[in-house]
C-alpha cells in the first residue's frame, strides 16, 4: 500500500483523476497532511465521505517511529525505528537564525568514506520519500516548534537515491507541504559525478554542498572511495558546470582529520583547485568516534588553515562544532543499536 507522505501535490493530482475526482482534492489532503497536520482522516470535513473512505482504504499514514534521543546544549540527535526493524537518526541543531535538521536518505551508505560511521555499516536500502518526510513531522511534533532548514546530509548519499529525495524536496518546498524555502534546503553529495548533472537540469535552486576533504586524488583516494570513480578533476568540473548553469554558490565541505588534510601546504594546494570558483569552503571539526583510527585535527591546525586559505583569496569558514557530548557523528547512534 502506498504511503501517502510519500506522494508530491502533482502524484496526488494524478490519483485523484484517476479515480474520476477533481484534482484539487490534492490540495485540500496536503492542507489537512501539512498546515493542519490532521492525519485522520474521518475528520477532513471538506471532503466527502466516499473519497474519505477511498483514501483511507487506498493509503498507509503510516510513520516511522523515534526510539531514542541524546540531547546537548544546542543539538538533538534523534534514532527512528522503520517498519522494517531498520533504523535511521535525524539531528536538530539550534542556530540564532533558527532551527535546522539533518536527515537521513538511506539505510546505511555504500560510499564507504573512511572517515564515516555510516559507510562502516553499508547500505542496506534506500528510503522511501515518505520516510524522510516523517523524519521533519514527527521531529516537529517532538520539539513542538517549526524547522526552518533541512539538509540532507544524514546517513547514506542522497543522490544514489536521486528519485525519492527528489520527490522529498518537491513535497517540503511545496507551499501547500512544509512550505521550507527552496534556498533553506540542502543536499550533500560525496560526489556523483552523472547525478550532480541530472540535479543541474532540474533547475530547483537548492544549496549544493559538495564533500571534497581533499585537495588532491592521492589524499581523496586513501579516504573517500568514490575517487576512485569520479577523480577530483572529473567532480570540480562538474561543479564548474553546476555553478554556471544554476548561478547557484556551491560549499565545499572540508573535514579537518589530523595529520592527512590538514597541512598549510594542502591549504595552499585546495585553493589552487578552487580558485577563480563561486564555491565557499566549511571546514569541519572532525566528531571521532571508537570504530575509526581518526582524529580531528588540532584547534591551532584548523584556524591556520583557515587563515591561509583566506590569505589566497579563498571564502571560507569553520562549522560551529554540534553535539560532540553525544552521538552526532553521522551514522553513530545507528550503530550503536545495530552492535546491541
Amino acid at each position: 500500500m502506498n504511503n501517502i507522505y510519500g506522494f508530491t501535490r502533482e502524484k496526488l493530482e494524478e490519483y485523484f483523476l484517476s479515480i474520476g475526482e477533481k484534482k484539487f482534492k490534492a490540495l485540500q489532503v496536503f492542507e489537512w497532511l501539512y498546515e493542519k497536520k490532521n492525519h485522520n482522516v474521518e475528520e477532513w470535513s471538506n471532503l466527502k465521505k466516499e473519497i474519505r473512505e477511498k483514501i483511507m482504504n487506498d493509503f498507509s499514514f503510516e510513520r516511522p517511529k523515534i526510539i531514542r534521543m541524546e540531547r546537548d546544549t544546542l543539538t538533538r540527535k534523534y534514532l527512528f525505528e522503520l517498519k522494517d526493524n531498520n533504523h535511521i537518526e535525524a539531528v536538530v541543531m539550534y542556530h540564532d537564525y533558527g532551527i535546522s535538521l539533518c536527515v537521513s536518505s538511506q539505510v546505511g551508505c555504500n560510499m564507504g568514506c573512511r572517515f564515516c560511521e555510516s559507510g562502516r555499516l553499508k547500505k542496506v536500502r534506500n528510503l522511501e520519500t515518505f520516510e524522510m518526510v516523517s523524519q521533519i513531522l514527527e521531529i516537529e511534533e517532538d520539539i513542538g516548534d517549526r524547522i526552518s532548514s533541512v539538509v540532507i546530509m544524514g546517513i547514506g548519499e542522497p543522490l544514489d537515491n536521486y528519485e525519492n529525495v527528489l520527490a522529498f524536496i518537491h513535497i517540503i518546498n511545496d507551499a501547500k507541504g512544509l512550505a521550507l524555502g527552496i534556498r533553506h534546503i540542502t543536499l550533500s553529495t560525496s560526489g556523483l559525478v552523472p547525478k550532480i548533472y541530472d540535479l543541474m537540469k532540474e533547475n530547483i535552486q537548492i544549496n549544493l554542498a559538495v564533500s571534497l576533504h581533499a585537495p588532491n586524488d592521492t589524499i581523496r583516494n586513501q579516504i573517500m572511495k568514490v575517487n576512485q570513480v569520479y577523480n577530483i578533476s572529473q567532480l570540480i568540473q562538474a561543479i564548474k558546470d553546476y555553478i554556471a548553469h544554476t548561478n547557484r554558490r556551491v560549499t565545499i565541505e572540508y573535514v579537518m582529520l589530523k595529520g592527512i588534510n590538514d597541512s598549510e601546504v594542502c591549504a595552499i594546494e585546495l585553493a589552487h583547485v578552487l580558485k577563480g570558483m563561486n564555491i565557499y569552503v566549511n571546514l569541519i571539526p572532525y566528531n571521532e568516534t571508537n570504530h575509526i583510527n581518526l582524529y580531528k585535527s588540532d584547534a591551532e591546525m584548523i584556524s591556520a588553515f583557515c587563515k591561509k586559505l583566506k590569505e589566497l583569496g579563498i571564502n571560507v569558514t569553520i562549522r560551529k562544532e554540534f553535539g560532540s557530548k553525544i552521538s552526532a557523528a553521522c551514522g553513530q547512534l545507528r550503530s550503536k543499536e545495530v552492535e546491541k
